[in-house]
């Protein structure tokens, strides 16, 4: 059976992963993650709960992936970066 390349990506503030893995030809996104190990370098974040796309766009754990797809892992937000930037325009006022 063919092969494909992806790459598999987590970042946090302090540290960020970038993993390439080699599958089989037909594989998933979960598969892709599992592959990567990117969970046991980031053992205190439940990465089964986050969100995950294909080239930033927000993607079903089960769809299929294409050679050269970069799978991302995307944490949930601690805030809304809207807040936020009304927080730091208050404190500049």
């Amino acid at each position: 059976m063919a092969r494909i390349t992806v790459e598999v990506v987590y970042a946090r503030p302090d540290r960020q992963a970038l993993v390439e893995v080699s599958l089989e030809e037909g594989a998933t996104l979960e598969a892709a993650i599992g592959a990567s190990g990117i969970a046991a370098r980031f053992p205190h974040d439940d990465l089964s709960k986050c969100r995950v796309g294909v080239w930033g766009r927000i993607t079903e754990r089960d769809a299929l992936l294409e050679d050269g797809d970069r799978v991302e892992i995307y944490r949930p937000l601690v805030r809304d970066p809207r807040d936020a930037r009304r927080e730091r325009a208050k404190e500049r006022d």
